[in-house]
């Protein structure tokens, strides 16, 4: 069974690598050039991060914390609510935090490679390079710890994306602190917080060509799902980076992605 799944992951691996290859010379429609994209600083921690979704650690401190300003599919007063992200690095992994005001709180999946993107949810968009590529890696988690881990292939077939859910590292540690009630809407509640911690190993070797090392740069995008009713599926995302006709083409969009750049 190991040698299967090693196999596998290096199938997963090899279309990826093919992809990004393949489409850093790609015309899109509308892209970014790594002058204007946005810049996210990602510090150095000097010690390991703990997921457990309270933001101990000192080395938090000196992240940068950069609202989620960017707002789409929203229909209501109280559909806007506040998110703050912040991101730390070190030899071994990156660490990702979400700060988020959530007056209902959702949460209904409980099965990995599920839908945790209709529920309250943190997602990170990665790319281990600097230029825009049409396959990217997903980490989609709700309060339920529920992963929608994936690599997804933007335009695979006439416009159609590709999620490649084989993709399933088993390394990432995810903590969440919830301040109030889940799926009950007769109350008002705080929020909730969740951080990441992801291993390198879980790039499979992809990032090879821009390591997890101070200078490199790497192009995503965070952001958020909203959930402010128990029942049905309508949510409301907010971005850190502005991506454009959403409602059409959906939040993968490699192609307004912002970089991350690793600074001591």
């Amino acid at each position: 069974m190991v040698s299967i799944k090693k196999s596998y992951n290096l199938i997963i691996v090899c279309l990826f690598m093919a992809v990004l290859a393949s489409s850093i010379s790609c015309k899109q429609e509308y892209k970014l050039s790594l002058e204007d994209r946005p810049i996210f600083k990602v510090h150095k921690s000097s010690s390991e991060i703990i997921a457990d979704g309270k933001m101990n650690e000192k080395d938090w401190d000196k992240s940068e914390a950069r609202s989620f300003e960017y707002t789409y599919n929203d229909e209501k007063t109280d559909d806007v609510q506040k998110t703050k992200f912040r991101m730390l690095w070190d030899d071994e992994h990156i660490y990702l935090f979400y700060e988020c005001e959530d007056k209902f709180i959702t949460a209904r999946e409980t099965e990995r490679d599920g839908m945790p993107f209709y529920d309250d949810c943190a997602e990170i968009f990665l790319t281990p390079a600097p230029e825009s590529s049409n396959a990217h890696i997903c980490f989609e988690v709700n309060l339920n710890k529920a992963v929608n881990d994936l690599v997804f292939v933007s335009d695979f077939n006439q416009g159609n994306g590709l999620a490649v859910k084989g993709y399933n590292p088993n390394n990432v540690k995810i903590g969440v602190q919830i301040n109030g009630t889940v799926n009950d809407n007769s109350d008002i509640d705080k929020g909730w917080t969740m951080e990441f911690v992801i291993p390198k190993e879980a790039f499979l070797g992809a990032d090879r060509h821009y390591p997890i090392e101070a200078g490199n740069q790497w192009a995503f995008l965070a952001l958020r799902q909203g959930r402010n009713e128990v029942e049905g599926q309508r949510r409301v995302t907010s971005t850190i980076f502005p991506v454009e006709n959403i409602k059409e083409k959906d939040v993968h969009q490699p192609n307004m992605f912002g970089l991350m750049e690793f600074i001591e």
